[in-house]
């Protein structure tokens, strides 16, 4: 499909200025605005055939009303098609009439179909399966309260059930418990809590006590019922032995903010059938869980925050993609903060960057490095410049795969820290003592960064905001970045872009499409663009057509099998065979908060065959991972083709 970049406003300069000035307002409605002469002059430039073949082009993408949504998560999926899922979209409002959203957007046609959403997958982890579906896991069982918005004193209560004889106890909600200085609480859903096992030496019995845990919430509001040290409760309603051996312990019960509830569902989105299907539940309850699919097919699930919003404790899991099944790994116990940026290597361990998105401890899970999953070894990887900056960094395998390089760009402060940085650096992870290198600063500090992986071998970068969710940086009310750059691997430098018109910082989004071209979406400011809260999300969608599209005519795949295998040779016409230079297969991208444990190019050998290209897969799945790829030829003048969708097996 060719690039549809908005007609020139060169052809349009006769029909008066007072247009070009109403367009060059409209397209610049959120960055600060300049005398209507110059945005006049700088609309006319960006649109010169000159301008586009140098630095690309941005288009906004007219989105029918019915289907604007908070992109949280997006998705290139293997028809084509761009999966953007919202769930409630940061919205309690929507989450508590239960209103959850996810649409499909078909670039080839330009339009869009709304998905029907079982549950809150808002911040969910997701990751390719070879076949193609994508698992989306985890998601959002409750909202955050802030501290000045709790009215009552809540807590976890532990009910203990220390008989062995009885079976397991069913609680409704609303059960009420009671402190031994007579204050009541209520839970607020129904469990069922397992029975104590007994276990046998000759003829003494241990009995280690069953255990659920439950949120509960004092029944009178204020500060009278808080309770900050460990206690044990009584419930309401059990007499004799019953009270005797079922109980509740609680560590404390506050008005303190309570956190964002995961959730534990789990679905395989089937992109033929454009569908959600149920699979077993997660082992734990996740949100802001990162997903990453491992060498064999199967995925591990790490981090997140439980139900009552405490990030789990390094209890990862695995996903059976043949029984769509989880079960606890402890063999993988290690602890993340939330959203942790994995890249699954060739040798099928796994490097954690360092880059994360949030939740956690401030020290611990935060160093960088190689996770040897069958032994549960870890290896620092050490050089990282401001370690202390990583939370809302972005990071990313460079192309080609097979060269096993990874960079980190830009990333903040731990929490709502108002500071950031242009770091960028980059591991080789081919070496025995593998160590981090300074890589060229950004332009500009900047953090919630997007980076795509371009057919050419180039990294595309946009958006993010120097301050916290687009705030406040060094005296600005607004910190948005609408620079764009490209970096160049070969030559360790950046290149300048087109500047987006769209601000895009926390919950955005962007993904290359099989034309070549970039979707870039989201965005959900703190502020608005006076500097104020509550800022608006942003619903508009730019594309962007990098400079390739615009200087001369394309190379064309005029055949190619669907099915491909590793370590196989594959035949691929093409009427442009001669000028041919390389074949790339870009696995396609399923990206939330900046990560992206999906993305990666790999290299295919190349041989010319009379007007025929005979392709070679490299034999490593930890280089081509089973799954579905865009097949791209490459060009001498770095124009690549449209992609061709093939299954690697």
């Amino acid at each position: 499909m060719k690039p549809r970049p908005r007609p020139s406003l060169a052809r349009r300069m006769a029909s008066g200025t007072v247009a070009v000035v109403v367009l060059a307002v409209v397209a610049f409605a959120n960055r600060p605005v300049l005398a209507a002469g110059s945005e006049a002059l700088h609309n006319y430039n960006i649109n010169r055939q000159s301008y586009k073949e140098k630095y690309g082009h941005w288009a906004g993408l007219p989105v029918p009303a019915g289907f604007r949504v908070n992109a949280i998560h997006a998705a290139m999926l293997s028809t084509g098609k761009v999966l953007i899922v919202a769930g409630s979209g940061n919205n309690r409002e929507q989450f508590e009439r239960g209103t959850f959203r996810t649409v499909l957007y078909d670039p080839r046609t330009e339009k869009f179909s709304e998905v029907e959403t079982p549950t809150d997958v808002f911040c969910a982890g997701h990751s390719f399966l070879p076949s193609g579906n994508l698992l989306i896991a985890g998601g959002t069982k409750s909202y955050e309260v802030l501290e000045k918005d709790v009215q009552r004193a809540g807590g976890v209560m532990k009910i203990k059930n220390e008989s062995p004889d009885h079976g397991a106890r069913a609680f409704v909600k609303g059960t009420t418990f009671r402190s031994a200085s007579g204050f009541e609480y209520r839970s607020r859903t129904a469990v069922t809590v397992p029975a104590a096992s007994k276990v046998m030496h000759g003829t003494h019995a241990q009995v280690t006590a069953g255990e659920v845990e439950v949120w509960v919430d004092a029944v009178r509001p204020g500060d009278a019922a808080v309770v900050r040290a460990g206690a044990q409760y009584t419930i309401a309603g059990l007499t004799g032995s019953d009270a005797r051996n079922m109980y509740g312990v609680a560590d404390k019960i506050t008005r303190e903010k309570q956190e964002y509830g995961g959730d534990k569902t789990s679905y395989e989105f089937d992109p033929r059938t454009e569908r959600y299907v149920k699979t077993g539940d997660m082992v734990e309850h996740r949100w802001y869980p990162t997903l990453v699919t491992l060498a064999d097919g199967d995925v591990l699930a790490v981090s997140g925050l439980d139900q009552f919003g405490r990030v789990l404790p390094g209890r990862n899991e695995v996903y059976d993609a043949s029984k769509r099944r989880w079960s606890e790994s402890p063999r993988h116990e290690r602890y993340f903060p939330t959203y942790p940026s994995l890249h699954p290597m060739a040798d099928g361990r796994i490097f954690y960057s360092g880059a994360n998105s949030g939740y956690g401890s401030d020290q611990e899970g935060r160093t960088p490095g190689i996770w040897s999953l069958d032994s549960n070894r870890f290896q620092p990887v050490p050089g990282l410049r401001q370690p202390e900056l990583n939370e809302t960094a972005t990071s990313l395998m460079l192309p080609p795969a097979q060269e096993q390089q990874v960079m980190i760009f830009g990333g903040g402060g731990v929490g709502d820290s108002p500071i950031s940085t242009a770091r960028t650096d980059i591991v080789d992870l081919r070496g025995r003592k593998p160590a981090y290198r300074p890589g060229p600063d950004l332009p500009r500090p900047a953090r919630y960064l997007s980076t795509v992986v371009l057919p050419d071998d180039t990294v595309f970068t946009s958006g993010g905001s120097s301050g916290y969710r687009g705030g406040p940086y060094r005296g600005e009310k607004r910190s948005d970045l609408f620079n764009a750059q490209f970096y160049l691997p070969k030559t360790n430098s950046f290149r300048t872009a087109a500047e987006s018109t769209v601000g895009r910082n926390y919950h955005s989004e962007a993904i290359l499409l099989p034309d070549g071209r970039v979707i870039t979406m989201g965005s959900d400011p703190l502020y608005d663009a006076t500097g104020k809260a509550p800022g608006t999300f942003e619903q508009r969608i730019e594309v962007y057509s990098p400079p390739y599209l615009f200087r001369g005519e394309r190379p064309a795949i005029a055949h190619a099998p669907g099915r491909i295998t590793r370590g196989a040779a594959f035949t691929v016409a093409s009427p442009h065979a001669a000028r041919i230079t390389s074949a790339r297969l870009v696995r396609p991208s399923s990206v939330t908060h900046g990560t992206d444990t999906d993305q990666r190019s790999v290299a295919l050998g190349l041989k010319r065959a009379g007007g025929r290209l005979e392709l070679r897969v490299p034999e490593q799945a930890g280089i081509a991972p089973s799954g579905w790829y865009m097949l791209f030829l490459v060009d001498d003048q770095g124009r690549p083709s449209v992609a061709r969708w093939v299954r690697v097996s």
